[in-house]
């Protein structure tokens, strides 16, 4: 009898609870939503719902962080903690965070590593140590701090996806992901290009609650006048950053086009990737467009013939159509070095070799320069982290990516034979190859300050391929580990 009223008066206290815990988020809500309107406040409602959402899901943590790198790259959060976080640095943490959770609470088990996990280890030592030594001719500041240590978490996301992926199944769900969320970034670009300038003005100003610059979003090659010269932005704000990492998703999307099988449908493969390339021409970034043709003769060069005919195509067609000569002319007279850009490029090359051959080492850090007449700013991914780091950065960085191809090298048989897995990779690698072409135009793959987006897409590429060579090699190594291996509803079974 007792025990009943105990039972009884336990539930009472225990729907108080939760009618004043409803009752005071509701007036939270209403609060919000006075203080700074519906919009914002439903905002962080489905921000708040999906952020739990996160937090009990690896892989829903990995697909929002590559949802917030192909939409909203540049947006923080609408508070300050002094300073203020972007999105991308909330979902780069939780899904870091959900990861080492998994391990504290024995969810994951027995580490999966390769070769490459000391060779990243050694490049953030480098870069580190470049960011200490610097601090002896610039002040530390919080943004410094900070991109330093977005840079180093975004390199650790190397060996922990090829940690995470542990079969087939989960990194062909990975890389749909970025092919859909990539493809989905250029049709809000072409979207935005398409619209009259000063209504994609004003959407784009909307941004501006998240961080986003407010007021001449829109960018042009040089007025507003001419045919084809406002440049596609999508939410990258920076057309030529919006371009790179196009190059990534387009490079890894193409071989999709011809899959055995595909992590999507084959039409479906064609459309987005029509999409993804008519958003990165309309982005007029002459790199970008040779970057992705470069993965694509990686692709034609290593599997797929057919792709050099659809590029031959594809370049008769920019040579007669009317309204792509001005971007031919474009492109050549950057290739000769006749165009006022090229030629401001090539000025910036020159001030960043004399910076070198004065810190040819390690450089001079990240949060300033010892002499007026220096400084830190070069259209080049290499001449940029030999700036702030060095050789020994640069060939850090390069050691990088030579230990990456180099593992994918001495497994590539088995990476060719297997069914679910070769055209995954072949996407992956090609997608780093452009990188590395792209990176000879411009700086946005390691330009810690501006582009944290554009790095992290670039080392998770990197870490799923290594993963994907990794699986090729062995692939029934993992199978009485269920334990471990996401599942499709993306939590590890316990």
């Amino acid at each position: 009898m007792h025990h009943a009223v105990f039972i009884s008066s336990d539930r009472r206290a225990l729907a108080l609870l939760t009618g004043a815990a409803i009752g005071a988020l509701g007036a939270l809500f209403a609060l919000l939503i006075v203080l700074a309107g519906p919009v914002m406040a439903f905002g962080a409602l489905i921000g708040l719902a999906g952020g739990l959402y996160i937090l009990s899901s690896l892989d829903a943590a990995l697909y929002g962080m590559f949802a917030v790198i192909a939409l909203l790259p540049f947006a923080n959060f609408p508070f300050s903690v002094g300073l203020t976080p972007t999105l991308l640095d909330g979902a780069l943490g939780a899904f870091l965070l959900v990861y080492v959770l998994q391990w504290m609470s024995g969810r994951r088990r027995l580490l999966r590593s390769t070769p490459l996990t000391p060779i990243v280890l050694l490049f953030i030592g480098i870069m580190l140590l470049a960011f200490l030594l610097g601090l002896r001719h610039a002040p530390l500041t919080a943004r410094v701090l900070r991109n330093v240590l977005e840079m180093v978490l975004s390199l650790l996301l190397i060996p922990v996806l090829i940690d995470v992926m542990r079969d087939a199944d989960a990194l062909r769900r990975a890389v749909r992901v970025l092919i859909l969320t990539g493809a989905l970034a250029g049709a809000v670009g072409i979207a935005l290009w398409l619209l009259p300038d000063l209504t994609a003005e004003a959407m784009l100003n909307r941004l501006g609650r998240l961080g986003y610059p407010v007021g001449g979003v829109i960018r042009y090659r040089q007025t507003s006048a001419a045919l084809l010269n406002e440049r596609a932005i999508g939410t990258w704000v920076d057309p030529n950053a919006f371009g790179g990492f196009l190059v990534m998703i387009g490079a890894l999307a193409a071989p999709q086009v011809f899959a055995r099988r595909p992590v999507l449908g084959r039409r479906a493969a064609i459309a987005l990737l029509g999409v993804i390339g008519l958003a990165l021409f309309l982005t007029d970034s002459r790199g970008s467009v040779l970057a992705l043709g470069m993965a694509f003769v990686f692709i034609a060069a290593l599997r797929y013939r057919r792709l050099l005919a659809v590029m031959a195509l594809a370049g008769v067609l920019m040579l007669f159509m009317p309204f792509t000569q001005r971007y031919v002319e474009k492109f050549e007279a950057g290739v000769r070095g006749e165009d006022v850009e090229t030629q401001m490029r090539f000025g910036e090359y020159q001030d960043a070799l004399n910076l070198i051959a004065r810190y040819p080492l390690i450089g001079v850090g990240f949060s300033g320069t010892p002499q007026i007449d220096l400084y830190l700013g070069v259209a080049s991914t290499y001449l940029t982290i030999a700036s702030s780091a060095g050789i020994a950065g640069l060939a850090g960085y390069l050691l990088v990516f030579a230990s990456a191809f180099g593992y994918s090298a001495q497994r590539y048989a088995r990476i060719r034979a297997h069914p679910d897995l070769s055209d995954v990779w072949l996407g992956l690698a090609a997608a780093l190859v452009g990188v590395l072409v792209g990176g000879f135009f411009d700086h946005f793959y390691f330009k810690i300050d501006q582009f944290h987006a554009a790095m992290t897409a670039e080392w998770s590429i990197l870490g799923l391929m290594v993963a994907a060579a990794r699986l090729a090699a062995e692939p029934d190594s993992y199978a009485d580990d269920a334990a471990s291996a996401p599942t499709r509803g993306g939590r590890s079974a316990s």
